[in-house]
């Protein structure tokens, strides 16, 4: 009887013990964003987790999506430098602004129609072996028109 528990023991510390790992193509988690309402002079931060096997990320690409005006949608690529994933992570948090008539910031696109934007953002990364991840997508966010 004792060697059984002590064989259930040592199976529950063995495999409950797994290492994690992480795959050649890069993977996107959405975790939060600062605020759903964005008027002038605020700015906007999304926090996208990332994890990628060689930590090699190379770009992302954002798309801002509003069903109900088609113009003020955008599609935009950034160049990840190596001074913005630090040491090859290869898991770590994006944090992607855009400021809103905001100095210092990327511009947001202001709403293009006659009425506040309502809108979300998607987001994917590309590695430097050409890995393409999974697409995530913000909950809707309200561009003020002013």
């Amino acid at each position: 009887m004792r060697n059984t528990i002590l064989i259930a023991l040592v199976c529950f510390v063995f495999f409950g013990c797994k290492k994690e790992t992480y795959s050649s193509t890069p993977s996107l988690t959405y975790k939060s964003v600062n605020t759903s309402v964005l008027v002038p002079g605020n700015v906007i931060k999304f926090k996208i987790a990332f994890t990628d096997l060689e930590g090699d990320l190379d770009s992302i690409f954002i798309q801002k999506i509003n069903p109900s005006c088609p113009q003020s949608g955008t599609s935009e690529k950034f160049f990840l430098g190596n001074d913005i994933i630090k040491l090859k992570s290869t898991n770590d948090d994006l944090l992607v602004s855009y400021g809103y008539r905001v100095d210092g910031y990327p511009l947001i696109g202001e709403p293009k129609c006659d009425f506040n934007d309502t809108c979300y953002f998607r987001f994917s990364v590309v590695d430097k072996a050409r890995h393409y991840s999974d697409t995530v997508q913000s909950g809707k966010i309200v561009i003020i028109k002013q």
